[in-house]
This record gives structure tokens, sequence and C-alpha cells, in this order.
């Protein structure tokens, strides 16, 4: 056991809550940010799914990303910060700003009150949308931690926030760090165990899978399990040769949403029986995207190649993570038995 104390910041997100269930597993007590304490009581549900009842090991703060108040009480005695809040597609973003504002002055706040606090190192969560988008069809793949995202090139405001947050906060650690270490993680699309009905939207695309959702888009991505994005936020908290470093979180070969949806096909059977095989044209989810926000976000991404690395972790860090088919399907398991489908 440690008495040491981690902030982990957004504390009702998917990875949040798997980064808490492996530091307290490790013996760390935590402390989490949340807007608002009504959700205190499912947070520390969702951590009994998975396994721990944190009782005074877990405490809370309120703090939101858009304001001041609250984020040095959260940092105060805190020897590390995972930091994963972010603005999240909701459909409540309208501009390009909205998106990108938050972001970046959401990640400057917790890097202020981290410095300001004595704390060693923060671990801030990233994603491959600020590594692999927007380059030409000819960049050299698979993508690894020396990519940047190509802003001028056909970028989400999603994937540009986060590829402006992430660089806002090296900036800041260069300018201004005053000795605060910082590492990142760059997650692919994550699956794993939901732990809850509030999960993420990378999750929600199993979800509408199984739902019966007409069809596949024609697009690829590496995946990851959550848990081993958790157990790699630990280990870029602790191990010294993560100072400094950005991590991509992703195991083997990038696959095709068919591909996961003909995985899923022959792994779960009858609970799978209304998950399509079919693929969407290209021309229709570009025309249904000049209607749909979703879809739109989706248009740069079709049959775009999005293969990437994640041996620099397993060089560096001892990282192990799981194959890209237990994370889909122990998803997909966590989904039947939570009873989270329709039907």
């Amino acid at each position: 056991m440690t008495d040491r104390l981690v902030l982990v910041t957004g504390g009702t997100g998917f990875i949040a809550q798997h980064c808490m269930l492996v530091l307290l597993n490790a013996g760390y007590r935590v402390r989490t940010t949340v807007r608002s304490l009504e959700r205190e009581a499912e947070v520390r549900q969702h951590l009994k799914v998975g396994g721990v009842d944190a009782g005074d090991r877990l405490s809370f703060v309120v703090a939101n990303l858009t304001e001041d108040r609250g984020w040095a009480e959260a940092a105060a005695g805190c020897d590390y910060v995972m930091h994963g809040a972010s603005p999240t597609p909701s459909g409540d973003q309208i501009r390009e700003e909205d998106w990108i504002e938050p972001a970046v002055n959401g990640n400057l706040r917790v890097l202020r009150a981290a410095r300001d606090a004595g704390v060693k190192r923060v671990v801030l969560t990233s994603a491959f949308g600020a590594i692999g988008v927007g380059h030409r069809p000819d960049h050299r793949r698979p993508f690894d931690e020396t990519d940047w995202s190509d802003l001028s090139g056909n970028v989400a405001p999603y994937q540009k926030s986060k590829t402006l947050s992430e660089r806002a906060s090296w900036d800041f650690i260069a300018r201004e760090g005053n000795g605060l270490e910082l590492t990142s993680v760059n997650p692919v699309t994550v699956y794993g165990p939901a732990l809850g009905a509030d999960y993420s939207h990378s999750i929600r695309l199993i979800t509408n899978m199984l739902n019966g959702q007409p069809g596949c888009l024609n697009v690829n991505s590496c995946c990851v399990d959550v848990r081993d994005v958790a157990d790699l936020h630990l280990r870029a908290m602790i191990d010294p040769a993560a100072r400094g470093e950005r991590f991509l979180a992703t195991v083997g070969e990038s696959m095709w949403m068919i591909e996961v949806a003909e995985l899923l096909k022959q792994r779960l059977g009858k609970a799978a029986e209304k998950v399509s095989t079919e693929v969407w044209p290209d021309e229709q989810v570009r025309i249904a995207g000049e209607t749909n926000p979703q879809l739109k976000a989706v248009v740069p991404l079709l049959d775009y190649d999005m293969n990437a690395t994640g041996k620099k972790a397993e060089r560096l860090l001892g990282w192990a993570p799981r194959s890209r088919e237990e994370a889909i399907i122990s998803c997909a398991e966590s989904l039947i038995q939570l009873g989270l489908l329709n039907g």
C-alpha cells in the first residue's frame, strides 16, 4: 500500500474510471473531479462493477474545465495527476471553437494547478486524433509518436481540439512548467468492459452494431482494451523513462468496421444476430453527412488508412496489451451482461 494521492480528472469518464481502478488496486489514494457531486454514487457503483469498493480511499471535488474554481483544491497534496477530462462528441458543439477552447484552456488550467501544487508528473490522456488524421494518403504507415495530425488537411473539430490541446500542453511545460513533468498517452479506438450506462462514444460503435445498425461505415481504426490504456497510464506515471514522452496506446493492425462486425457474429452467435455485415457506400455517407453532424465528422476518415503502432510503450515501459479481439469481445459481453442493449 502507498499513501500517495493521485488526481484523476473527469471522474465520470470511461477511461478515467478504469484508471481509478488500476490506481486503487495498486494501493494509491484517488481524488477525482466531477462537474456535480450528484454523480458520486454513480461513479462509486461503476468502480464496484469493476471489482473495487473504494470507500474513503476515493474522494471527490467539483471542478469544470471551463472555470478556474476548484482546480487548486483538486490538485492540492497530489503527487501525480492523470488528466483525461475533455469535451467529447455530445451534439452540443456548434462552432469549431466550442470544441477547441475548452480543450486547450482546460488542459492549461489543470497543468497550472498541478505545477502550483508541486505535483511531480501529469499524464495527459490525449488521442490518436492528435497523431494520425489530416495526412495525405501517401503518408508513411504505421503512424507513431513522432507524428502530429496535419491540421491543414481534412480534420474534424474533435480531432483538431485534441491536437491543439496536446500541443498547448507541451508548450506550457517548455515555457512555464517549472519542473513539472508531462507524459501523454494517445489511445486509438478504446473498447473493453463497460462499467455502466454512461460509456464512451467508441463503445457506442459496438452498441449500435449489436442493436442492429443497418450496415457498417467504410472506416478502419486500430483498437485497444481500456484496461490496457489504464495500465499504460500507471506505467507512464511512475516510470522515469516516460518523462517527456508520448505513447500510442494501440495493439495489432487496424481493423475495418466490417471486420469488427464479422468478429462479433463469429464469437457471439445469437447475441450478435442483429449485427449487419453490409457496408454503406461512401457516397451515401457523404450525402447523409451534409445534414448529419456525426456522419459529417466521419467523412474525412472514409477509406483512410489509420494503422498505428504501440511498440514504443512495449519497448520502453514493458507494456503488454491484450489482443484486439479480446478488447472487442469483452466490450460486447459487458454490454450484454449489464443489460445495456435494446430488446
